[in-house]
């Protein structure tokens, strides 16, 4: 952690530097009311008469006066640096992590819940400041603190010194008995926690389903029953680090109770006087505060051990590109590669987990072409779809995108050359204005305006309070599924990418929304190499070629017509559109998620 924050070492410095002035400032304490007791017993044993008394004790107070207000300002310095630097480590941590989110693979988000996700960084990112900010505040305080404390004991008295010293190592070896028992139960409920907070987020994101199914009493309980086994874990936890306070404080009580009586007892055999005393009782008294601090060391170390395993886990895995916000260059847009493919498939291989789900898959589209994918529901038509854009590494095979390979591209590379309008319009809350030029954030208003009005997007939108300002909701939730799509595919009109895949685009919409929509694909795909998810055989039947897929494996390439003359996928679709067996038109449904 440090290493990922070493640009904020002029805080740790600045803050090292004002622990060690307060500490110096304390230590001076002592000694100054060590001599106002020496001078005092001195007054009153001449029967309380002395030259220069009234100035002596004047400057003694002032003593105390200037040690104690230089520990309260470099205090306060120390924390106001400390504050800033918990504050700038916060927000370079978070952005480190952000950062290698989005170049994580897919995989990874498939895996992961995203209130789990938001939970472990909130966590871990906070027990780090946390602990920084109080090593840094204390533990260069506690080290002068404590040699100062040995240092003068030894020059007073060798066994009190040797008594002190080994106090410190025996207090820190029975604080880190508890470590290990502590780190597992600590694992354990921050497990819990996640968990508890990934579902918090996916319910509140699907908190229609949730009511409409009436489960918010075993949502509720679901919540109410992980965080109460948090409570149980806390308890296990707490007591045993208790138990063992315990233990350390008694171990504590019996040096510092042999400490006090060797003091006392030369004190009372005339070997120090009274102002000695004063002092090396009031060192002992300090050297309790950095031995009881350090089991607060060791808490909060622990907690940024156990809270960070996860941040670091997440920063240690491999990134399928170039992180999104380091890359360096950007190449020109894909341009028409030799022999006219634009996009080139070469026997491609992949599977989610051990089995594959495509083998040898060998096609490509030429610039300019319109190539509609078709299987059985599982097929492998999206899974496609997500290797040309590079969510996933191939097993085998390549990928080429203008005669480039897209192993050799950084993800800014690939990805502003394509562009995507899925099955669901992935809308972020915000304006329309936002979402249509998410793509193209530079674009001009007149640009925009085009976009919508050629995705016929710009009626229903100027028919909105606020038009383009228009506050849509998260997830679009205030606009129609039509709409919402509309929206989508404007903002892929305004991207103006070379290559374009339509994802299942219009599968969700009733009729009249599918209309506008499509009427809007058609002018999205017009003079694009476009690569087409549809489900419906009109769709189908426009394109200049159909791939077929079936186990994994191509099966066809052709024309519509070609493929409508032989005994392939595409035969069998157009036959059963053309059934009136009501079974033929369920299977068309079920089977290859086609309506005619």
């Amino acid at each position: 952690m440090l290493e990922f924050t070493r640009d904020l070492w002029p805080f740790y410095v600045g803050i090292v530097l004002c622990g060690l002035v307060t500490s110096a400032a304390t230590i001076s304490v002592p000694f100054v009311i060590g001599r106002a007791a020496d001078l005092v017993v001195g007054i009153a044993s001449a029967g309380g008469t002395g030259p220069n008394v009234v100035r002596t004790a004047v400057w003694l107070g002032a003593a105390l006066l200037a040690s104690q207000v230089l520990s309260t300002l470099a205090g306060n310095v120390g924390g106001y640096l400390g504050d800033v630097m918990s504050a700038r480590m916060r927000a370079s941590l978070s952005q480190r992590y952000y950062d290698r989110l989005l170049a994580l693979p897919q995989r990874y988000f498939d895996s992961e819940l995203t209130g789990t996700i938001i939970s472990r960084l909130n966590r871990s990112i906070t027990a780090v400041t946390d602990f920084v900010k109080m090593f840094s505040n204390t533990f260069f305080s506690m080290l002068v603190t404590t040699a100062a404390v040995l240092a003068i004991s030894a020059w007073y008295f060798w066994p009190l010194a040797v008594l002190l010293a080994v106090m410190f190592p025996l207090y820190f070896w029975l604080t880190t008995l508890t470590s290990a028992r502590w780190q597992r139960l600590e694992t354990r409920k921050n497990a819990d926690i996640d968990e508890a907070s990934g579902r918090f987020a996916e319910v509140v994101g699907q908190v229609r389903v949730v009511r409409s199914f009436v489960r918010e009493h075993s949502e509720l309980g679901r919540f109410t029953d992980r965080f109460d086994r948090t409570i149980d874990t806390t308890r296990h936890q707490s007591r045993h680090w208790h138990r063992m306070d315990v233990l350390r404080g008694g171990v504590l009580d019996l040096i510092f109770f042999a400490g006090y009586v060797l003091v006392f007892a030369r004190t009372a055999q005339g070997l120090f006087s009274i102002g000695d005393m004063v002092v090396l009782v009031q060192l002992m008294n300090m050297a309790r505060q950095p031995v009881s601090m350090l089991s607060y060391v060791v808490d909060s170390g622990q907690r940024a051990i156990t809270g960070s395993v996860d941040y670091v886990a997440v920063m240690d895995r491999p990134v399928v590109r170039e992180p999104l916000a380091i890359c360096a260059k950007s190449a020109a847009p894909a341009t028409e590669a030799t022999g006219g493919s634009m996009i080139r498939f070469e026997q491609v291989r992949f599977g989610y987990a051990e089995r594959d789900v495509l083998q040898e898959v060998s096609f490509d589209v030429s610039a300019g072409e319109r190539v509609a994918l078709v299987s059985e529901s599982g097929g492998g038509k999206t899974t496609l779809v997500n290797l040309l854009l590079a969510l996933y590494d191939l097993r085998g095979g390549r990928i080429d995108v203008a005669g480039r390979d897209i192993a050799t591209l950084s993800a800014e590379e690939l990805r502003r050359d394509v562009g995507v309008v899925f099955q669901d319009a992935s809308l972020f809350s915000g304006t329309i204005r936002e979402n249509i030029s998410y793509g193209r954030p530079n674009a001009t208003d007149a640009e925009l305006v085009q976009a919508a009005n050629r995705a016929h997007a710009h009626d229903f939108i100027m028919a909105l309070p606020d038009g383009y300002d228009a506050l849509i909701g998260e997830r679009g939730l205030k606009l129609s599924g039509g709409q919402k799509q509309r929206i989508a595919v404007a903002r892929a009109l305004l991207k103006d990418a070379p290559i374009l895949v339509l994802d299942e685009a219009t599968s969700a919409l009733d009729t009249k929304s599918e209309r506008l929509v499509q009427a809007g694909l058609d002018e999205l795909m017009h003079g694009r190499t476009s690569l087409i998810i549809a489900h419906r055989l009109s769709t189908i039947a426009g394109v200049d070629r159909i791939v077929t897929l079936r186990g994994g494996r191509v099966q066809e390439i052709g024309t519509p017509a070609e493929l409508a003359a032989s005994d392939g996928i595409y035969a069998e679709l157009l036959s059963l559109q053309n059934s009136d067996d009501d079974n033929a038109q369920r299977r068309l449904r079920d089977r290859f998620a086609v309506r005619a």
